[in-house]
């Protein structure tokens, strides 16, 4: 009998706050899967010939999309590129599948925040470039019923660089009051711990899934409740951080709650993803 190759996966920007944990948690896959991180400078994700050709060469059977414009000041400054690299490269990896299934991570942001607890159902309107980009990839991704969306929210942990997750721009800005930081109490996210949304991926992936998810903490927090949460846990004080309004913000627009409904993918899930505040106790150790 014909020996079955191992499951091809490939993960955009391995190196990534989030590409970075599904790498780290890829044994949860198993023996019968084969995971390749795929980093900007190995292939550049809008050169649409290189990525044919090394397509090509590995032929996937799984690409984890996590590669993205993310940061939204920037986004807003160059929407042109911030259109290439989250909408274009998303479309022609779809377009260009053959067999392969597709997991995109998408964002909260591609809601408007005017109400917040969104479901997968409700209809999307992003405020600014980044917003629109991710939720028109997201259509594209969709157009495929084998693929996998997953929305997530603010993600924390440790990245490679020491600066991409929101924990350690906080704990940076307190290493330097005299940056000074504001952190607003009428913006809400659902944050989480990267390591949790690597491990709800991998089995999103494991059992076959696809469609719509929203991937996020099980508890909605202000930005300035995630700081005095994580300042407790640091043993610290906020010297320098100054709670504000988000509303009275002069830079892109921010939509003011995007808290994300998450029983969908709770239902599915064997284990159940965890607030920021249950995880941080229950990790006393991990680096966070």
């Amino acid at each position: 009998m014909k020996k079955q190759h191992p499951v091809r996966v490939w993960i955009t920007g391995s190196q990534g706050l989030i590409g970075r944990a599904l790498m780290g948690a890829a044994g949860l896959l198993g023996p019968g899967y084969s995971v390749r991180g795929l980093t900007r400078q190995e292939l550049d994700l809008v050169d649409f010939k290189a990525v044919d050709r090394e397509r090509g060469r590995d032929k996937p059977d799984i690409i984890i999309h996590c590669a993205a414009m993310t940061v939204v000041s920037l986004a807003q400054k160059n929407p042109e590129a911030a259109h290439r690299i989250n909408f274009e490269t998303t479309r022609h990896l779809v377009e260009h599948d053959g067999d392969t299934r597709m997991v995109f991570f998408s964002t909260d942001l591609v809601f408007d925040g005017r109400r917040g607890n969104y479901q997968e159902t409700d209809p999307v309107n992003p405020l600014h470039v980044y917003g629109e980009t991710k939720a028109r990839a997201e259509m594209a991704a969709l157009r495929n019923p084998k693929n996998l969306v997953v929305r997530t929210s603010l993600n924390g942990g440790a990245s490679a660089s020491g600066n991409r997750a929101f924990n350690e721009q906080l704990r940076e800005s307190i290493k330097n009051p005299g940056a000074g930081m504001t952190l607003f109490t009428d913006e809400f996210r659902c944050p989480i711990a990267t390591v949790e949304t690597a491990r709800a991926v991998w089995q999103l992936v494991l059992g076959g899934h696809a469609g719509l998810f929203h991937l996020a903490g099980a508890e909605k927090l202000s930005r300035w409740q995630m700081g005095c949460i994580l300042a407790e846990r640091w043993g610290v004080a906020m010297d320098g951080i100054r709670p504000g309004l988000a509303k009275e913000f002069t830079g892109p627009p921010r939509a003011l709650d995007t808290s994300l409904d998450i029983d969908k993918i709770q239902a599915v899930l064997p284990e159940p993803l965890p607030g920021l505040g249950a995880w941080l106790k229950a990790n006393p150790l991990a680096d966070f």
